[in-house]
């Protein structure tokens, strides 16, 4: 293992990802969600098909062992895209990210409930905490209509936002149920397939030719998400889960950055508290699973052979 490279790598995808985002965001100023998603889909293919074929692992992109299993990730998968590809058009880029990094809060509680994971007072106090802290960050845009300055679209943006980190999470755990008989490669590439797929479902609710330069960066946001996810495969070739896990909340920075440069968007106090109280408990998270699993390991290696 190289610490450092994966670390590296790491950080590369996020960047990737973000930038992803802010293009998409430039896109749907133009074109409807599901178009975007077809975008983000179709053009990342070249890049997962071309990680595949340098890695030597071309054949287990197409293995399949659970087709069933495969279709439903992917069909909530793509409702989560979908979801926060449409708040991105209606609130500013820092606020999507940070609602959305309540999606490993719930997964979280969600492991415990679907797959029977043991998630102690510990764990569950810091989904808690974690919660109210996506709670602070959206309680001044929790409105069915808008009220006051919360215009109507940002209140949607924000149910939004919180409806596709919820089925992230839901995702999430099928992922973990998938990983089980499938490859890694096989998730991704049949994931990607049925996000092209379902997206062209949405072609007669109004999709639209974009200009030029809508038109690039959309077909750019497929490109940066396709090397995001080559680029974070081979990050965990390098590194252990556990150590890059933190690096996600590395988004905010750059979700940060991009959106005051390109996007003049400075997010509110609120949002800004309850990012830091989100990002506090989720690093919570990630130590105490870090930790049991160190106790976990010297548990074993200490067990005496059966016989």
């Amino acid at each position: 293992m190289n610490t450092g490279r994966g670390i590296a790598l790491k950080l590369v995808s996020i960047l990737l990802f973000t930038m992803m985002a802010a293009c998409i965001k430039f896109g749907r100023e133009v074109v409807p969600p599901g178009e975007a998603v077809f975008f983000r889909s179709f053009f990342a293919l070249p890049p997962i098909l071309i990680y595949a074929w340098w890695r030597g692992r071309l054949v287990d992109a197409f293995r399949v062992n659970d087709r069933f299993a495969h279709f439903n990730r992917g069909l909530i998968g793509v409702t989560a895209m979908g979801c926060g590809f449409a708040a991105l058009g209606l609130l500013p880029l820092p606020e999507v990210i940070a609602i959305g990094y309540a999606a490993p809060l719930i997964a979280t509680a969600l492991a415990a409930i679907m797959l029977g994971e043991t998630v102690r007072a510990f764990r569950w106090t810091a989904v808690l905490v974690g919660l109210v802290g996506v709670l602070v960050m959206v309680w001044p845009r929790l409105t069915l209509l808008g009220r006051g300055d919360v215009t109507d679209g940002e209140a949607l943006g924000a149910w939004l936002a919180l409806m596709g980190a919820a089925l992230a999470a839901v995702a999430a755990i099928h992922i973990r149920r998938l990983t089980r008989t499938e490859s890694t490669l096989a998730i991704v590439f049949w994931f990607t397939v049925t996000c092209t797929v379902a997206s062209l479902s949405t072609l007669p609710f109004g999709w639209v030719m974009p200009d030029t330069l809508p038109l690039v960066l959309l077909v750019t946001a497929g490109l940066l998400g396709g090397l995001g996810q080559m680029t974070m495969t081979e990050s965990y070739r390098h590194a252990d889960a556990s150590t890059l896990a933190p690096l996600e909340y590395s988004s905010m920075v750059y979700g940060l950055a991009i959106g005051y440069v390109i996007f003049a968007e400075v997010p509110g106090w609120s949002v800004l508290v309850g990012a830091t109280i989100v990002i506090a408990a989720g690093i919570l998270i990630i130590w105490r699973e870090r930790d049991l699993g160190i106790v976990n390991a010297r548990a074993r290696a200490v067990k005496p052979p059966q016989g």
